[in-house]
This record gives structure tokens, C-alpha cells and sequence, in this order.
């Protein structure tokens, strides 16, 4: 049987399909949703690339041929090395992972001493962390208690113990939308472990990861990759200093390891279980194409100003925006919170007008990305008009 493959087999892992999107008015273009989503921080839809690529790679799986299955077994590659681009890594330190929170538990599990994590965090640092200081004992959590969800530098510096090891932090709080800044905490916790959970901000706003020793992110929300899109990046501080409690097979290095068990790897693969979803990894890689040849920081001006659209819709009709207004404080993230006698109206007059968001005790969270059209604001601006001629005053 030949290796040769007709076109339209090749075509989803060629870089043509990308390749049309590296103009900011071509990905602008890619977003084929309905109007009035505004809840990517919950959900990406699939982009076109990451759907097309997505079948591709399905009919070579489904051919068996040895080419074939070593086409999309690349995709592995090309996902890391293009995680660590955006980084400005090494692929070497970098890991595919199911998802953002097992590569956070695979360092939380490996953990020693104390770890700074305020109670606000995503569950998926407050969990993890609780679970491996419960279970092992060799690590604890030491709660920061910001008033406003922030986790400043100031915070941090005035929690600081003898026995912090560590300070786990979200890149974007997913509640309040508020942008942490990596390079003041790197220098606050000085020699101390930084661990991020960038899933909030990866690719659509720029940050210093260079001062964080392991960032985790997933692509099924800002990056429109679909979920099992998750990955990992361990600098070599981190490897020297996290155990590699959870390391399977695949974390070796070497061969498939028969008749022996080596120990785990010396680099960042000994933070694996077993190997790569091949499929997600090709749709984290098609995904990723598409930002780097539009460029983060050009996503990133756009971005803002989706945003500061919401929040000049939300001051029009006098409900209170809690994410900050300077642009480099936040992401794509807005949250409102408006009186607690208006949350149920306003959330109602929202779902009226068919716009999606997350409503969450009391809060409004509004996300907006680049590809949000002036139908949709249009939308959104309608239905605050709607709640504001009705509000309980």
C-alpha cells in the first residue's frame, strides 16, 4: 500500500490553512460564531482551522498507514514548540498535558514546604494544593485573604513566611478579570517557586513567563482549540526543586521502559503520565499558528478595547464594573456586580437579548475576545438599557 496521500488528506496539516490567518483582519474573519457570546472565558468555540485540521488528522488516523500516524504523531512537537515561542522557552521545558489542572497537581504533588495561595484562586490551585498537602504531608497551604480577589505584590510580600516555598497564582483571576503581574512577584518572592495558571490570559495578552518556574494553560477558551488542549512549561529550577511524584512511563527518558523502571527524566517529561493526545495536540498547534502569525500583542490591543467597550456600556447605565480599567491590569475578562436587589434582572434582561455570559453569585462576568462584533455590543448595550429602565432603585 502506497504512503502517498491525495490532497485533500494533507491539506489540514499543510500550513496553508494557518497560514490565510496572519492578518489581524483574516483571524478577525475566523470568528463564525452567533452573535451575543460574550463568555469566552468559560468556552471558545472551535475556530475554522482548529475544526478543518481536526478532520484532517481523523482520516489519516483512519488510513493506518505508518506516514500517516507519524504526520499526526508531529503534532506533539509542534504543540510544544509553539507553547514554548510564546513563552520564550525552551521546548524542552515544555509538556502536553489533558488539561490546565494536572499540570498544576504535578507540581503541587511534588511540592515541600509551605505555598502561598489565596482562598479566591480558581479551584484548581485551591483544590490541588489542599489534596497534596493532605495526602502527603511534605507541603502545606498558606491562605493569602485578598479583600478584592487581587493578589498583589504588596499582599504577597506582607504573607511571606520563612517556611513559603512557593506562591501559586492566577495570570487572570477568573473572577474579577484582575491581571497579575509576574515580574513584581517574581521580585517579591525572590528565590522562592513561582507557579501560574496562565488559562485566562495564554495568547491573547502578553506576559513575562520568563519569571515564573511552571505556567499552565489549556486551549479551550481564549485560544479556540477545544478541550485535552493542556500544557505545561517546568524551567529547570522548578525540575531540580518539584518531585516528580505523578510521573509515569512516559515521563522516562529512553525507550518504552521493559524489564526495568528507570528513574523519571531529568528535564521537564518527568512531569508526564503517559503519551500525548496526538488529535488535541494538533488542534493546540493549528490554534497557536494562528495567534503567532497575528501577533499576541496586536490580539492584545484588540482585546482591550472589546472590553472597554463593556465596561463604557456598563458606566453608562451605572452598574459597577469590579475589573480594573487600566488596560495592563486585565485581560478579556470584565466582571460586574451590580446591586444585589438588580443581579437576577439584569442577568435576565441579558439572556433576553441573547447574550451569553456567567452569572455567579451575584457577579456578572462578561468576556468578550477579539473576534466580538459591533452586533453583539449592540446587543449587550441593549439589554443594560433594558435592565436600566426597569431597576430597583
Amino acid at each position: 500500500m502506497s504512503d502517498e496521500y491525495p490532497r485533500e488528506y494533507t491539506s489540514g496539516k499543510a500550513p496553508v490553512a494557518a497560514a490565510d490567518v496572519t492578518s489581524l483582519g483574516a483571524y478577525l474573519e475566523s470568528f463564525d460564531g452567533e452573535a451575543g457570546y460574550l463568555d469566552w472565558a468559560a468556552f471558545g468555540p472551535l475556530s475554522p482551522s482548529v475544526r478543518n485540521d481536526s478532520h484532517a488528522d481523523a482520516e489519516l488516523l483512519g488510513t493506518g498507514r505508518a506516514a500517516g500516524l507519524d504526520l499526526v504523531g508531529d503534532n506533539v512537537r509542534e504543540a510544544r514548540e509553539l507553547v514554548a515561542q510564546v513563552m520564550a522557552a525552551e521546548p524542552e521545558q515544555v509538556v502536553l498535558q489533558p488539561s490546565t489542572t494536572y499540570g498544576l497537581m504535578q507540581a503541587m504533588y511534588g511540592l515541600a514546604g509551605g505555598v502561598l495561595i489565596s482562598r479566591a484562586e480558581f479551584p484548581s490551585l485551591t483544590v490541588s494544593a489542599t489534596r497534596a498537602a493532605d495526602s502527603l504531608g511534605s507541603m502545606h497551604v498558606e491562605w493569602l485573604e485578598p479583600q478584592d480577589g487581587f493578589v498583589t505584590p504588596d499582599l504577597v510580600r506582607a504573607a511571606l513566611t520563612d517556611d513559603t516555598r512557593a506562591l501559586a497564582v492566577s495570570l487572570v483571576d477568573f473572577r474579577t478579570g484582575y491581571r497579575a503581574d509576574l515580574s513584581a512577584l517574581r521580585e517579591v518572592i525572590g528565590d522562592r517557586l513561582l507557579i501560574v495558571d496562565a488559562i485566562q490570559g495564554f495568547g491573547v495578552v502578553q506576559a513575562d513567563y520568563a519569571a515564573a518556574d511552571v505556567v499552565c494553560g489549556n486551549g479551550y477558551k481564549w485560544l479556540r482549540a477545544g478541550r485535552g488542549t493542556g500544557f505545561a512549561r517546568f524551567s529547570q529550577r522548578a525540575v531540580d526543586r518539584i518531585a516528580p511524584v505523578l510521573s509515569g512511563f512516559d515521563g522516562t527518558d529512553g525507550d518504552l521502559p521493559v524489564d526495568a523502571v528507570p528513574a523519571p527524566s531529568g528535564s521537564a517529561q518527568a512531569f508526564t503520565v503517559s503519551g500525548a493526545d496526538e488529535l488535541a495536540a494538533g488542534r493546540l498547534a493549528i490554534a497557536l499558528r494562528e495567534i503567532v502569525g497575528v501577533g499576541i500583542d496586536v490580539i492584545e490591543a484588540e482585546l482591550a478595547d472589546r472590553a472597554d467597550q463593556i465596561m463604557f456600556h456598563a458606566g453608562r447605565y451605572d452598574i459597577a464594573v469590579v475589573t480594573p480599567h487600566e488596560p495592563e491590569r486585565r485581560a478579556g475578562i470584565v466582571a460586574l456586580a451590580p446591586a444585589p436587589a438588580d443581579a437576577a434582572a439584569l442577568a435576565a434582561s441579558l439572556t433576553n437579548h441573547g447574550i451569553t455570559v456567567t452569572v455567579r453569585g451575584g457577579s456578572v462576568r462578561v468576556a468578550p475576545h477579539v473576534g466580538t462584533t459591533a452586533d453583539t455590543l449592540r446587543l449587550f448595550g441593549d439589554a443594560l438599557a433594558e435592565f436600566a429602565s426597569t431597576r430597583v432603585r
